[in-house]
């Protein structure tokens, strides 16, 4: 039988999060803030259509308004952000959310909320969001030392991945039985623990551009384009330092089919996601827990995903793997819309549906963390952070606001589909010879040097 100390010393994740501190006040507030941001996923579009009665077009203008910083402020802000103290930007971001969020309700219960007001609250909160996000991705490094980062990142991951199993079923529960507007105080609280998390986690120093970390050595990072250095741009003259951050990504061809994926991936899960709520929901009069409980199916699949993905890549490589797994996140969602089904049977088969998908995006979320964390040097990650974010968070306010126009011209069944067809679609930039052929990532030139 394994006992409690031989499990802690066999999990190194569980182990860390004992011996650290300040790592698992991080930990904990970002797993309290994960679980409300669930919450919030599901109220803000049911707010619209239901409190507010919108139309699918008003949907996504809120979730375009909500996403549309990460395509206008993304680079600039992995580029301004880069040389400030991490806590003086996270902090702040974390509260300014909290009190957001926290004027929905109270706009509701005054009866002034509105379409335009609730957009404007999106994008405040997106806004703060992509601050808090670009420069988050760089702060664990400076919680933990080197040696501990694949710990503290499962850790991380490990607990958001179970919010995501427990989350939309309580959504779904708290929406329907509080409502969504009041719902959504709750994502405004867990926004506070993570504010007090962020403040007890004090970093251990202040990395300096030349400490190292896995991927910054040659043999792991031989297809970064030399160009994107760390001085390649300063505070006063920014669009070197920008450019740069998109370098470290299109000059890598791992990096780069793993972009371009990532784009076409969000616009088309926006444009599915937010017209099957709306499917499932009005047109089929599915209730929102079971809607939310369908959804959380998908989070289970993640967990699933995510305890099996190293098996898989050390039985397929980690380039087959890769691509197996987006066949199953990508090709399995059409059948949603195409199987015909109402009332619970229909909850039953969205439930298969996003278990499955949620599998295969399980595995492909631990190959895509693996790879960046491989072919990005420490001294960039800020500012490839920005450009990434700005890449693959850009192309959600375009899926947003084509759900809308899809929802209305189509209908929502069809514009579901057609999300559906267009996820599907994003797996051909990762169908390259570099990924197919990649084995590992922590040496992605082993069988593609550099040209």
């Amino acid at each position: 039988m394994i006992t409690r100390e031989r499990w802690l010393v066999v999990d190194p994740s569980l182990r860390l999060l004992r011996s650290h501190p300040s790592f698992r006040w991080y930990w904990v507030g970002q797993s309290i803030s994960s679980a409300g941001s669930q919450v919030t996923a599901l109220a803000l579009p049911l707010v619209t259509a239901l409190a507010l009665h919108g139309s699918p077009r008003d949907v996504g203008f809120v979730a375009t308004a909500a996403m549309a910083p990460y395509l206008l402020f993304s680079l600039l802000a992995g580029h301004y952000l880069e040389a400030r103290p991490k806590r003086a930007v996270m902090i702040p971001a974390d509260l300014a959310q909290a009190l957001l969020l926290g004027a929905i309700p109270v706009a509701w219960w005054a009866g002034s909320l509105s379409v335009p007001l609730l957009a404007g609250i999106a994008f405040l909160c997106g806004t703060a969001a992509l601050c808090f996000g670009v420069v988050g991705f760089s702060y664990v490094p400076d919680l933990v030392a080197t040696d501990d980062l694949p710990a503290a990142n499962r850790a991380i991951q490990g607990s958001r991945t179970v919010t995501e199993v427990a989350g939309p079923g309580l959504a779904g529960l708290l929406v329907g039985a509080l409502g969504a507007p009041v719902a959504i105080l709750v994502d405004a609280v867990s926004y506070l623990a993570s504010a007090v998390g962020v403040a007890a986690a004090h970093p251990r120093h202040r990395p300096g551009p030349d400490e190292s970390t896995p991927g910054s050595t040659p043999e792991s990072t031989p297809e970064v384009a030399p160009q994107a250095t760390p001085d390649a741009g300063t505070d006063d003259h920014p669009r070197p330092s920008v450019l740069a951050g998109l370098r470290v990504l299109f000059t890598n061809p791992h990096l780069r089919a793993l972009t371009i994926h990532a784009a076409l991936y969000n616009l088309a899960s926006e444009i599915f996601t937010l017209n099957l709520v709306l499917w499932a929901v009005q047109e089929q009069h599915l209730p929102t827990a079971t809607y939310g409980l369908a959804m959380g199916a998908g989070g289970i699949g993640g967990l699933i995903g995510t305890l099996t993905a190293l098996r898989l890549s050390e039985r397929l490589g980690l380039g087959r793997a890769f691509i197996a797994s987006l066949a199953l996140s990508c090709g399995i969602p059409v059948l949603a819309v195409l199987v015909p089904a109402h009332g619970l049977a229909l909850g039953a088969i969205l439930a298969a549906v996003m278990l499955v998908s949620g599998i295969g995006l399980g595995n492909a979320n631990v190959y895509s963390l693996t790879l960046r964390q491989a072919a990005i040097p420490r001294d960039q990650l800020t500012r490839s952070a920005g450009a990434y974010t700005q890449v693959m968070y850009g192309s959600i306010p375009l899926g947003g606001a084509l759900a809308g126009v899809l929802g209305e011209s189509l209908g929502t069944r069809r514009a579901t589909a057609a999300g559906a067809v267009l996820l599907a679609c994003s797996i051909l930039p990762m169908l390259t010879r570099h990924i197919r052929t990649l084995t590992s990532a922590t040496h992605p030139a082993a069988t593609h040097p550099a040209a």
